[in-house]
């Protein structure tokens, strides 16, 4: 039985140092702005096959996006288009615009980015996150003027409740900027994700603290549906 305990605890003990190199990879190595080449292109060869429609509600950024299988159904009946993208940067959905944005020629686009940013180790602060939203703005409306831009505040997780004090400063310093511009809309995720202590409820994040479940993403869509359903320009599209 000991024998048995000290190799469960040292296998127990290998994979999490496996698992943490990985990390430190991962997050070393996603910096590249083509990390993400792989996923691009595979939508690209997903739009041959199958062309997306038009006049849609584009949604793009991190993981968070991307695990949102059931964002057709919670958006109905805004016709929508997830092109969420591994555990992506700002800064990625930057380099990739022209590609994964302007081909669609969204009515509106909704962004959530900026926690993988600020999350760990990536030397990234909320000023890079502004930055780097900005430039995001820029490029979209230098191809689609009209398109409304609608940024996702960052939400407060268990897992990176550590770096919640620079994630609001880059919700706020990104809020600020968008009160410039009718363009550009935030819509704030907090409420749905804090629970009455001011931290976040542990009933609507997987087991990793970081990424929502099926509750979690219900807490969202009671926010996110009805903005969306209240924008003249979106509400045009319905069926």
């Amino acid at each position: 039985m000991k024998r048995f305990l000290l190799v469960f605890l040292v296998a127990a003990v290998l994979a999490a140092a496996c698992l943490y190199g990985f990390y430190r990879w991962y997050g070393w190595r996603s910096l590249d702005p083509t990390f993400f080449e792989d996923a691009i292109a595979a939508f690209e060869s997903e739009d041959l096959v199958s062309p997306p429609p038009e006049q849609v509600v584009l949604f793009t950024g991190s993981s968070s996006v991307r695990f949102w299988s059931s964002l057709s159904e919670d958006m109905a009946p805004i016709p929508v288009l997830n092109r969420g993208f591994g555990g992506s940067h700002m800064s990625h959905v930057v380099h990739f615009a022209e590609r994964i944005i302007h081909p669609y020629r969204p009515v509106a686009v909704v962004v959530y980015a900026g926690g993988n940013d600020l999350g760990g180790r990536s030397g990234k602060t909320a000023e890079t996150v502004l930055a780097d939203f900005e430039e995001l703005v820029r490029r979209i409306h230098g191809e689609l003027p009209e398109t409304k831009i609608y940024y996702l505040t960052i939400k407060p997780s268990r897992l990176r409740w550590d770096r919640w004090p620079e994630m609001q400063r880059a919700n706020q310093s990104v809020a600020a900027f968008a009160a410039s511009d009718p363009r550009v809309g935030v819509i704030d995720t907090g409420p749905a994700t804090l629970g009455p202590d001011g931290t976040p409820r542990r009933d609507i994040f997987r087991f990793d603290g970081l990424h929502l479940n099926a509750k979690g993403y219900a807490a969202w869509t009671e926010i996110v549906r009805p903005t969306l359903l209240a924008d003249p320009a979106i509400a045009r599209i319905l069926p």
